[in-house]
C-alpha cells in the first residue's frame, strides 16, 4: 500500500517553474565552479521553498549517494520536469557538458516563462470584465429586482416587453438558480472526462486550429514550442529522429503530436523532415517548410529552427495582444448593454405610472 502511495503522491507532484529556473541556474554556476553534483544539490536543497521539491531533490540525493546518474534520479519525475529536461541533462552528463546545458536549460525555463506570462497577463483584463458583468447583471437579477419586481405586478396594467423578459428571466433564475450551477458544474466535469479519451481530445484540438482568432494563436504557440524544443535537441547533439521523436512527446496538441511522429518515421526511411512538412501545409506554414529546407541543406537546421522559435514566439505575443484589445470594447459592450436593458426594464414602467397621473 505504501508503494502505491507513493506513485500516487508522485503522480499529483507539482513543481513551480521559479523553482526550476533556480534549480538550473545555481546548479550550472556550481557545477562549473568545480563542485560535484550531489554537493550542488545539497547546497541547493537548503534554498527550496516548495515542499514538493524538497521531496524530489531528497529522493535525487539518495540516488546520487548510491551510484545513479543525475538524469536516472530525475527519470521517475518525469512528468514534472518534461522529458526534453531530463533528456538534454543526459547528454550534459555524456558529453561533459554539463554546466553548459543546464545553463541552457535556464535560459529556456525563462523564456518559456515570459511566454506564459504574456498569454495570461493579456487575458487578464478580458476575464476581469466577464466576471464583473456577470456579477453586476446577477446581483441586480437575484437581489435588486425581487423587491422592484412585485409593485409592478400590483399595476394591472400589460408591462412593455423588455421589462416581461426581465421578470421571466429573473423568476426563472431564481427558481433554477442552483440547477443551473450544478448543471455548469456537472458539464465541466463530463467535458474534463470526454478529454481524456484520445478520439474526443483529438477532434477538440483539430477544431481548435480552425477557430477564428484562437486557431492562428494555437498553430504560432504549436510552432514557437515544436521550433524551440527541435532547435535544443539538434544543438545538444540528439540525432535527428530522436529529436522529432522527443518533440512529438512533449508536444500537448494531439495533432501536432501525431504529425511529427509520422515525420520521425518518414525521417526513418530516409526522408528530409521539409518534405513532410510541405505535405501538411495547414499546420506547418510554409515558412517553416522553407527554413527547415534551407537549414537540412546548408548544416544551419538548429540556428534556423532558433530563428523561428523567436519569430513565432513574438507572433504569439503580438496576436494575443491584439486579441485582447479586441475583447476589450466588445465587453465593455456586452456589460453596458446588458445593464442597460435592466435599466430601461425598471424605467419603462416606472415612467408609465408617471404618465397615467
Amino acid at each position: 500500500m505504501s508503494k502505491f502511495l507513493e506513485k500516487v503522491n508522485r503522480s499529483l507532484l507539482r513543481i513551480p517553474l521559479n523553482e526550476k529556473i533556480m534549480f538550473t541556474k545555481h546548479m550550472s554556476m556550481m557545477v562549473k565552479s568545480g563542485m560535484s553534483e550531489i554537493e550542488s544539490i545539497r547546497l541547493v536543497r537548503r534554498q527550496v521553498e516548495s515542499r514538493g521539491f524538497g521531496l524530489v531533490l531528497d529522493d535525487v540525493i539518495s540516488g546520487l549517494e548510491n551510484g545513479q546518474f543525475l538524469s536516472a534520479t530525475l527519470k521517475p519525475y518525469e512528468h514534472v520536469f518534461g522529458k526534453l529536461f531530463i533528456s538534454i541533462i543526459s547528454l550534459g552528463e555524456v558529453s561533459g557538458t554539463l554546466s553548459e546545458n543546464l545553463s541552457f536549460l535556464s535560459e529556456e525555463l525563462k523564456e518559456s516563462q515570459r511566454l506564459h506570462s504574456k498569454v495570461k497577463s493579456a487575458m487578464i483584463y478580458p476575464i476581469i470584465i466577464l466576471v464583473a458583468t456577470v456579477g453586476v447583471v446577477g446581483s441586480l437579477v437575484l437581489f435588486v429586482l425581487p423587491r422592484i419586481l412585485p409593485i409592478f405586478s400590483t399595476l394591472g396594467a400589460e408591462l412593455p416587453l423588455p421589462t416581461r423578459i426581465l421578470i421571466g428571466s429573473a423568476n426563472f433564475l431564481q427558481e433554477y438558480f442552483v440547477l443551473l450551477i450544478l448543471g455548469g458544474i456537472l458539464a465541466f466535469i463530463i467535458w474534463l472526462v470526454l478529454l481524456r479519451i484520445n478520439v474526443i481530445r483529438y477532434g477538440f484540438h483539430r477544431v481548435l486550429l480552425v477557430l477564428p482568432f484562437a486557431g492562428s494563436i494555437s498553430k504560432k504557440y504549436n510552432m514557437a514550442n515544436f521550433t524551440r524544443t527541435l532547435g535544443i535537441l539538434l544543438k545538444s547533439g540528439v540525432k535527428i529522429v530522436e529529436a522529432v521523436t522527443t518533440s512529438s512527446d512533449i508536444t500537448e496538441n494531439l495533432v501536432y503530436k501525431r504529425a511529427l511522429l509520422e515525420a520521425a518515421e518518414n525521417v526513418k526511411r530516409g526522408e528530409a523532415i521539409y518534405d513532410y512538412l510541405e505535405k501538411k501545409p495547414k499546420i506547418f506554414p510554409p515558412t517553416i517548410s522553407r527554413m527547415v529546407e534551407v537549414g537540412e541543406k546548408t548544416g544551419n537546421l538548429d540556428e534556423n529552427l532558433n530563428y523561428l522559435s523567436e519569430f513565432y514566439k513574438e507572433e504569439v505575443s503580438d496576436n494575443v495582444a491584439n486579441l485582447s484589445s479586441v475583447l476589450e470594447p466588445a465587453l465593455l459592450l456586452f456589460m453596458g448593454g446588458l445593464v442597460g436593458f435592466v435599466a430601461i426594464s425598471i424605467i419603462m414602467p416606472i415612467y408609465q405610472i408617471t404618465q397615467a397621473f
